[in-house]
């Protein structure tokens, strides 16, 4: 696991928002940011800032991805025909580990990232150990029978924490999830609101 997953809480405070609307965040007990002058007080934030920031958001909710990653997965949804900030989250929600965490095989992005890499995925019944793999409308997303009986997966599958959006149809007997079409920002339940717009911005510079 790299030390940005790690320092995963710290995306919290640094952003100033509970990314991921998980209770154990630390930004519900302190409010503020990091480190010694995390409780200064924060002038006006410029337009530049702004965008930057919706940047750190959308990147960092998906188990933090690397900037080069998220680049090319702008770029793409630059090609693709249609509205680059809907194409960008779209992309983003095929991921298969956003897939996997979507359909509550576990309780975080970093789990979902760690969980595929350590080979207990299939896709349409073929392992897949990627976690940036793009999945179709259509695949069925498994969860590999060895890892079925994991303590952490039967305790995600049956948390109440959050739900599981309408555009993945699963079956957590079987542990399968179906991606029955891509989403729209408007399908997508983040915890917080995100302004792909102003990424699409802030690449646009």
């Amino acid at each position: 696991m790299t030390k940005r997953a790690t320092a995963k809480h710290k995306i919290d405070r640094r952003l100033g928002e509970n990314l991921w609307g998980r209770p154990k965040s630390p930004l519900n007990k302190r409010e503020y940011g990091p480190g010694q002058h995390g409780q200064r007080r924060r002038g006006k934030t410029s337009d530049f800032g702004t965008q930057l920031k919706a940047k750190q958001k959308l990147k960092g909710y998906y188990g933090n991805i690397t900037e080069r990653q998220f680049r090319l997965i702008y770029a793409e949804a630059t090609r693709l025909r249609g509205d680059t900030s809907e194409n960008l989250i779209g992309l983003l929600e095929r991921r298969l580990d956003a897939v996997v965490y979507r359909a509550k095989f576990v309780a975080t992005p970093f789990a979902a990232r760690q969980f595929i890499s350590h080979g207990h995925i299939s896709v349409n019944g073929r392992r897949v150990n990627i976690p940036s793999y793009r999945v179709r409308a259509g695949d069925v997303v498994e969860v590999r029978e060895k890892a079925k009986s994991l303590a952490f997966v039967l305790e995600a599958t049956q948390s109440t924490e959050r739900d599981v959006p309408d555009y993945l149809e699963v079956d957590h007997s079987k542990l399968t999830a179906r991606l029955s079409r891509i989403p729209q920002l408007s399908d997508v339940p983040y915890p917080v609101v995100m302004e792909p717009n102003l990424v699409v911005e802030f690449y646009s510079r």
